[in-house]
């Protein structure tokens, strides 16, 4: 068929049209249809299935995450028994606010016990981070070697915890050492001094907050 064939055709006379026109027009018919079906309508139902098949990934995610939590629920159980036994037998390691003088007339008491001549103990201001305090205590004792190691491994053997830093040890007269150092000590907040500091943080963000308005 020609292109002037086509123009001559009439949709008034379509029932007299030759058979292979009427195919090629109901051809053209359906494509037309399905066109016009996809951008009107089936276009919007396959960007809701897309978005529909990205959540079912999304929540499949999720349930084969929970479904791996259920399943060592009874091992992360055991763990955090564990790590909070350990907590508690360090957390024994730290004395409370009434204990610290006590763990500082160790400390020196363990340096007079080795024949140490202190020229300085002096404990300095404590500093406070969330759940503990720690006090450094400034020290210079004069001794032998052996009498100085023999001191700080009793100060290592305390049943406290308590840490040496910033050691120095010069030589002086008469084959004895001078040793400066930093003994730090620890001890664990109160109830009363957690919440103090929870109180007082929150009344700073309150005021920031303010502040800013």
């Amino acid at each position: 068929m020609t292109l002037d064939d086509i123009n001559k055709l009439d949709l008034k006379t379509l029932a007299d049209w030759p058979m292979p026109t009427k195919l090629a027009a109901l051809g053209v018919l359906c494509v037309m249809i399905v066109a016009a079906g996809w951008w009107f309508d089936w276009r919007g139902g396959m960007n809701t299935l897309g978005e529909i098949k990205q959540k079912e990934n999304e929540l499949r995610s999720v349930f084969i995450s929970k479904k791996n939590q259920a399943i060592n629920l009874d091992a992360y159980t055991r763990q955090l028994a564990d790590i909070d036994q350990a907590f508690g037998a360090l957390l024994k390691q730290l004395p409370n606010k009434q204990e610290m003088d006590a763990l500082i007339t160790d400390i020196n008491q363990a340096g007079l016990g080795r024949g140490l001549q202190f020229e300085l103990f002096r404990p300095e201001a404590e500093t406070v981070s969330e759940f503990y305090a720690e006090t450094p205590i400034r020290v210079k004792v004069t001794g032998s070697y052996h009498d100085i190691a023999a001191f700080v491994s009793d100060v290592a053997r305390l049943s406290r915890i308590v840490t040496l830093q910033n050691i120095v040890m010069v030589p002086a007269k008469d084959g004895v050492l001078n040793m400066d150092a930093v003994v730090k000590t620890y001890r664990y907040l109160d109830e009363g001094e957690i919440s103090a500091r929870k109180k007082a943080a929150a009344e700073a963000a309150k005021k920031k907050k303010g502040a800013k308005k």
